[in-house]
């Protein structure tokens, strides 16, 4: 209690000190603002700071594209992604939207006009307020409307197999207020996956080995439904609530064959499986934000959640000569989860830079009642985390520098054991020109990571005859420390970054199968490592060999070695050439884009597993209000999953799966949009959201 009421003083300490008495006018979002003026290059289209770099576009840009999120698709480190319909990072990570500073959805920016982006800034060191919530942070700038009406739908469909992605959205501004409603949904329905599992061990002595071919039947259905209500005065304060769920259905049904083999004999088992999880969590964001003064702002947002989400498995092993049952798995999950957050942050304009400082708590709290054959079980856990952070963000001359210092505690009571961490968080940035359109920066931080609930739950889960997998309640906290050292260049022609990263993590998360029962089986567990480790670097961006859109050449491409020291002191090792391309052409109204990369193995705990393999081709044609689409997903093969387990594993494990429904999956979709006016800014500072659904 102690510290919580510190942490109160301090937070005010902060905010005291901030408020110093120099004036500053701050117009409409058309104004350029004085926030972090670092800019580093100056170009026609691009500006860069240094934690983001700014984009405009011309004319031309702005004729072509239907709406802002076309214009999202130009930037050289973003592309569309066709399964999912949504804007994505070249790079991977989590990628967040924001509009005028309010966290957004995809279908808020289709109904922004293109001539009315001021601008797109695009952060790959995002602010603290962010950080935490995403590797990469978008944000539309528009102008200031008063009225209008945005509205459109969209639907994409295979025509073989169930494959659906839609979309459907509205908004309305009248002076201060905006109401807006969005819904998507992505359905998936394929009934020809085929799995091959292959388990090979010794134990007490034997030999075994399980290899299992099977074909199932599985699908999910994920719905997102938000509506929301806005008020803001620019200049003012803004005040924004908005109530969404998330519902999500998923199942798995499917029977196969095993060739099970003890030391010399071999016997052919049958084997069924069916699974299905479900979770609709609603969820209030009430924000509200205020000017206290020409340089002064304070913002508060909470989020809150209450829901159950449901999970089930029954999987069956037999001798198929005599019927007798060698498996049998029955296990329901039903965890009632409460979540919430609360932020508030402070930032004050000086002559030197910004000040910026704040104050956010998340709690989760699961209860678990689990049944299965071994019995009722029910148990609860929570999870608390504090961070109190401050940062300052200037220049001087060619140098430009973000420098941040938190505070983190996280709080984890799980049902055998309390962990208390308390991590102070520094960061720093710092940003050279070197030529006009030049720039070198270094990133250095340091961070605390809490286990999630799958590793910590003392859940037991069946997996196979002899095995078994389970978490591990006493996990400690790891902490990461990241360095990255990028190079940028820019000009007509090339938009081109290198980076160098070392990533350490200390007490690292990492999966591994021991001994279990008595050594009677193996269980897939957690344990913290010693360190764990990614070097290497980095090169993404795009090439425009004519200057304009005619033709672009998207890559990313990133040598990585990766070492995981575990806690008896074996050194695991991985090396890998990570790659992804886009090739996209637009003349006129039509646009072709092909992507394409080849899967590489990573290393995650006991595993090295495949990333998904891309192989895809589709055509956008713009008529009016009116977009139409085709293409042709994973041409020429099924999307395709490979893991397989490390030489130093107790247990051998080799896995493919292949969806043969989307191999050479066509499509085709159609849109239609529509606005009238402009939407009212919105300049919201929080954004945060609670903690995602627990199950098996």
């Amino acid at each position: 209690m102690k510290k919580q009421i510190s942490l109160a003083f301090l937070i005010i300490g902060s905010l005291a000190f901030a408020q110093e008495n120099n004036t500053s006018t701050v117009k409409d979002s058309v104004q350029n603002t004085k926030d972090i003026q670092e800019v580093l290059i100056k170009s026609q289209r691009k500006k860069q700071f240094v934690d983001k770099a700014v984009y405009s576009f011309d004319e031309e840009a702005l004729k072509k594209a239907r709406y802002a999120n076309d214009l999202l698709q130009t930037l050289p480190e973003l592309q569309f992604d066709p399964i999912s319909s949504t804007i994505t990072s070249i790079k991977g990570g989590k990628f967040l939207l924001l509009i005028n500073g309010v966290e957004s959805t995809e279908l808020q920016a289709r109904g922004i006009r293109p001539e009315n982006v001021v601008r797109v800034e695009y952060y790959d060191n995002p602010p603290t307020r962010w950080a935490t919530r995403a590797d990469t942070v978008v944000n539309i700038i528009t102008r200031n409307p008063e009225l209008g009406f945005a509205a459109g739908a969209s639907v994409s469909s295979a025509l073989t197999t169930g494959f659906v992605n839609g979309q459907a959205y509205a908004n309305y501004t009248n002076g201060r207020n905006n109401l807006g409603l969005e819904y998507s949904i992505n359905f998936r329905d394929y009934d020809n996956r085929a799995v091959n599992r292959v388990y090979d061990y010794t134990l007490q002595n034997s030999h075994y080995n399980t290899n299992e071919n099977k074909i199932d039947h599985f699908g999910y259905t994920y719905q997102d439904i938000a509506l929301r209500y806005t008020n803001s005065l620019i200049d003012n304060y803004v005040f924004q609530a908005k109530f969404s769920m998330n519902i999500y259905n998923y199942f798995s049904k499917g029977n196969g064959q095993s060739i099970f083999t003890k030391d010399n004999s071999s016997e052919l088992h049958g084997t069924s499986q069916y699974s299905g999880e479900n979770y609709n969590p609603p969820k209030l964001d009430l924000y509200f934000s205020k000017k206290l003064s020409k340089k002064d702002e304070i913002s508060f947002n909470i989020v809150g959640s209450s829901y159950t989400s449901e999970s089930f498995q029954l999987d069956k092993e037999w001798i198929i000569g005599s019927g007798n049952i060698v498996f049998d798995n029955d296990m329901n999950l039903k965890a009632k989860q409460n979540s919430i957050v609360g932020e508030v942050a402070y930032t004050h304009d000086l002559k030197a830079g910004k000040l910026s400082t704040g104050y956010r708590i998340d709690n989760n709290n699961v209860d678990n009642m689990l049944e299965n054959l071994a019995g009722n079980f029910d148990y609860s856990v929570n999870y608390l985390t504090q961070y109190l952070y401050s940062e300052f963000a200037g220049k001087s001359k060619k140098l430009m520098y973000r420098i941040g210092l938190g505070l983190t505690n996280i709080h984890n009571k799980t049902a055998a054991t309390t962990d208390d961490d308390w991590t102070i968080t520094p960061k720093i940035i710092l940003g050279y020109e070197l030529k006009k359109n030049q720039s070198l920066r270094l990133t250095s931080s340091y961070t605390p990571y809490s286990p999630g609930s799958a590793s910590l739950s003392p859940n037991i889960n069946q997996v196979v005859p002899n095995i078994v997998s389970t978490g591990n309640p006493y996990l400690n906290i790891q902490k990461a420390w990241n360095n990255n050292l990028n190079y940028s260049y820019n000009n007509k022609f090339f938009d081109f970054n290198a980076n160098l990263f070392y990533n350490y993590v200390d007490n690292a998360i990492n999966s591994m199968y021991v001994l279990y029962n008595n050594n009677t089986q193996y269980a897939l567990t957690y344990e913290n490592a010693q360190f764990s480790s990614r070097t290497g670097v980095q090169f993404t961006g795009s090439v425009k060999p004519f200057g304009n859109r005619l033709l672009v050449i998207k890559a990313n491409i990133y040598p990585t070695m990766q070492r995981v020291k575990t806690n008896s002191g074996a050194l695991l090792k991985n090396n890998y050439l990570g790659n992804n391309f886009t090739i996209s052409s637009e003349y006129k109204n039509l646009s072709v884009t092909y992507m394409f990369n080849i899967p590489v193995y990573t290393l995650s705990g006991a595993f090295l597993s495949t990333n998904e393999n891309q192989n895809h081709i589709f055509a956008n044609y713009k008529m009016k209000d009116w977009t139409f689409t085709t293409g042709m997903y994973w041409l020429g093969m099924p999307s395709r999953y490979k893991t397989k387990t490390l030489d130093e594993s107790l247990v051998n494990y080799m896995g493919t799966t292949n969806i043969y429904n989307n191999r050479n999956m066509f499509i085709l979709g159609i849109g239609y949009d529509f606005a009238k006016g402009k939407k009212n800014e919105v300049n919201r500072k929080l954004n945060n959201d609670t903690a995602p659904a627990t199950t098996f």
